[in-house]
């Protein structure tokens, strides 16, 4: 196959999620659990603190709840996508420096990708607002 794929180097667009905006250690996902701010939506267990970087990043939970390894990784990639997306952008827009833990509830599994992607963005609407707290 000669073709980029995307999200690799050298993809038409640009479509990268680059390591240094994910959260992908144990013990940042920990800290971030224990002391950021959660927001439950309808499909989704938010949480956000304080970065310890100097830009926004984005970790994804996505449980089993007894479902597939198909639909478990479609989640997974659906809510990246919308964090890369619509989260990420907007918090650098706002110049919040933030860590963002997005938690699947069981119902997530069957919610539309438009479902999840308006309950995100209108949790970082809210989360950017002035009259947020910064924690």
């Amino acid at each position: 196959m000669t073709g980029a794929r995307p999200g690799r180097p050298g993809a038409p667009g640009g479509c990268r999620f680059p390591p240094r905006r994910r959260i992908t250690k144990a013990g940042e996902i920990r800290r971030t659990l224990r002391r950021g701010k959660r927001e439950r939506t309808s499909h989704l267990d938010v949480f956000d603190a304080a970065s310890p970087v100097s830009h926004s990043r984005l970790g994804v939970i996505v449980p089993t709840h007894g479902r597939r390894i198909v639909e478990r990784n479609r989640l997974k990639r659906r809510l990246r996508e919308i964090g890369r997306v619509e989260v990420l952008p907007r918090l650098d827009e706002a110049g919040a420096s933030r860590d963002v833990l997005v938690r699947a509830r069981g119902e997530a599994y069957g919610a539309a990708f438009d479902e999840l992607r308006s309950e995100l963005i209108d949790w970082t609407q809210r989360r950017c607002s002035p009259e947020s707290s910064s924690d």
